[in-house]
């Protein structure tokens, strides 16, 4: 009796979706609004604008500047505007948000975005390990959007799945 090894991952038709491949290549840099607070609790509006005057901006260039604060202070609203007005000319784009936000906006937009014809009743494994921080709202994106046709989605590795969805037999 031969002892054929069969590779049953390759022969089950799973296609796997990779997250890590939708990962933002463009640089991103933070932009910390606790550090311009008054004894870490509020924006002073004078000395808010005079600090933005003296920032160098030129950091900024080309990329995607995330504004956030990582304290727990109540920042008035017109302070991210007066961010984005300075960062004009030199960052790609503005988001109000920290990284993990951007990143999950990113990726809500990327899911939105899915040729969908694709994954027509195919049976998906979104790969659950990355070497990126990818979110955990990335994974629901993709799952929301991709169960309208997929005929099955699975989490993990296609070794090792966890099933999520099926679609159930009409």
């Amino acid at each position: 009796m031969d002892n054929v090894l069969i590779n049953r991952v390759a022969s089950s038709g799973l296609v796997t979706i990779n997250l890590e491949e939708f990962f933002p290549r463009e640089s991103r840099k933070a932009f910390d609004l606790k550090d311009y607070l008054f004894h870490g609790l509020i924006l002073k509006e004078k000395d808010f604008r005079e600090a933005l005057k003296a920032h160098d901006w030129n950091q900024y260039k080309g990329s995607t500047l995330l504004v956030f604060c990582s304290t727990d202070a109540i920042i008035p609203l017109w302070a991210y505007m007066l961010v984005a007005s300075h960062a004009k000319g030199f960052a790609k784009d503005v988001f109000v948000g920290n990284e993990e936000a951007y990143l999950t906006e990113h990726y809500r937009q990327a899911a939105e975005n899915l040729d969908l014809e694709q994954y027509e009743n195919a049976k998906l494994v979104i790969k659950g390990c990355s070497d990126q921080p990818v979110p955990p709202g990335a994974y629901a994106s993709f799952l929301f959007k991709l169960q309208s046709v997929a005929a099955s989605i699975m989490f993990g590795e296609p070794c090792s799945t966890v099933p999520v969805f099926k679609r159930p037999k009409e």
